[in-house]
């Protein structure tokens, strides 16, 4: 997916007869003052923008919605309802500019016929709980919704333009948002498969499982498919991903002397399974004679919640490396955060541990660290240890980014 440049962007909106801008994610906020006071200087019609908090700095008439995440709300019903009014009322010369970033799923969330709001949640925090990943809980919104899976693009009256901020590993465009401006690949067929994988069917809302069962026997229309020819005037391209926050991680550490070890492969899968994994990276790394690496990796993991704890998916990756940095035989730290700000229902963006970590709870009288991630408590350790992140809302989201700073063994 190539970036799009900004003679791009201007090119594509200079002859249409108005522009309406929208802009709806954790960055909807900064994309926004980009829009309208950056290199672009767009003068629109409508301007609306949806995030979970609200910015300051914005231009006059700019319509502002305040909605929840990572579970919807009536804010997100209400700001769904607002985003199709624009995109249906434009007329066929006019041009809609998507402005797309990660929790986009959540902030705008249209139920679809048959299906309540409660009934939405309920689906959505189920899915959380068996630890989803991203492309399967959207597939799973996408056939409950009146406005993903491109149907935002399928109502437009005019041509679309999506510039996404991507927070999906791989920037899979049909997944950002769960995609309201591309064609679903994924079914009705698909999204059941997903409750009967994580949890099963009987353990979901009855008029959800009712609607999929319904749309995978044809009595429901699927969401726009590759080829449906009301999204050929749809176009979509991402400009900024998780990569960005390693680039900037990896120039920061080789300018306070670092060398720099990039895990190519996305961190993804079970939060304590990936912990271990770079652990691992961590320790082959410190083999090789010269100064301090950094390692970075970025990507999103997931928790099947089992105990009764508090925590987020980066504080129990961080806990769980700690049990491998105090053998690694060198000082060594480690740190996952997500970009956002926001790890798990908690408010810290992530944790960080060392290779003294396990000493310190053994010394500070606070037991194993296994106890505390069976029971999925990492925050409460973390935060008696003093080792918490606390950024606040970042006001962006390019998914998750992993650092361990390791000292060779050979310089000790």
């Amino acid at each position: 997916m190539r970036a799009l440049a900004t003679p791009d962007i201007a090119r594509a909106v200079r002859s249409t007869a108005a522009v309406d801008v929208v802009a709806v994610g954790k960055a909807a906020g900064p994309m926004l003052r980009a829009a309208l006071s950056g290199p672009l200087r767009l003068t629109p019609r409508h301007v609306l923008g949806v995030s979970v908090n609200d910015p300051s700095g914005l231009p006059a008439g700019v319509r502002w919605h305040t909605a929840s995440h990572p579970v919807p709300d009536a804010r997100s019903v209400a700001a769904a309802r607002a985003v199709l009014d624009v995109a249906a009322a434009a007329a066929d010369t006019d041009v809609l500019l998507l402005l797309l970033s990660g929790g986009a799923s959540a902030l705008m969330a249209l139920p679809a016929d048959g299906v309540s709001l409660e009934d939405k949640q309920r689906a959505c925090e189920r899915l959380l709980q068996e630890g989803a990943e991203i492309h399967a809980l959207n597939t799973v919104r996408k056939h409950l919704s009146e406005i993903k899976g491109g149907q935002l693009a399928a109502v437009a009256g005019g041509s679309m333009l999506t510039l996404a901020v991507s927070d999906v590993v791989g920037d899979d465009v049909s997944v950002i948002g769960s995609g309201p401006s591309v064609a679903d690949a994924t079914t009705f067929a698909d999204a059941l498969a997903q409750l009967d994988r994580y949890g099963g069917r009987i353990g979901y809302p009855k008029a959800v499982v009712r609607r999929l069962t319904a749309g995978m026997s044809g009595a429901i229309s699927e969401t726009p498919q590759v080829g449906d020819p009301r999204l050929v005037r749809s176009d979509v391209r991402v400009i900024g991903n998780g990569r960005s926050a390693v680039v900037g991680a990896s120039t920061v550490a080789q300018s306070l002397g670092y060398a720099v070890h990039v895990v190519d492969e996305p961190i993804v899968g079970e939060a304590r399974l990936a912990a271990r994994r770079l652990v691992e990276v961590a320790s082959r790394v410190a083999e090789i004679p010269g100064g301090p690496v950094c390692i970075l990796a970025s990507g999103e993991t997931t928790v099947r919640v089992v105990g009764t704890g508090k925590g987020g998916r980066n504080q129990e990756c961080a806990l769980a490396m700690a049990r491998g940095l105090d053998v690694l035989g060198t000082v060594a730290v480690a740190a996952s955060i997500g970009t956002d700000g926001v790890d798990g229902p908690t408010d810290a963006a992530g944790g960080v541990v060392d290779s003294t970590t396990v000493a310190r709870a053994e010394s500070a009288g606070l037991g194993s660290l296994e106890r505390y991630l069976d029971d999925n408590n990492s925050y409460v350790i973390l935060d008696e240890l003093g080792d918490l992140i606390r950024t606040g809302p970042t006001n962006t989201n390019v998914g998750d980014l992993q650092i361990i700073m390791v000292a060779s063994r050979s310089a000790g």
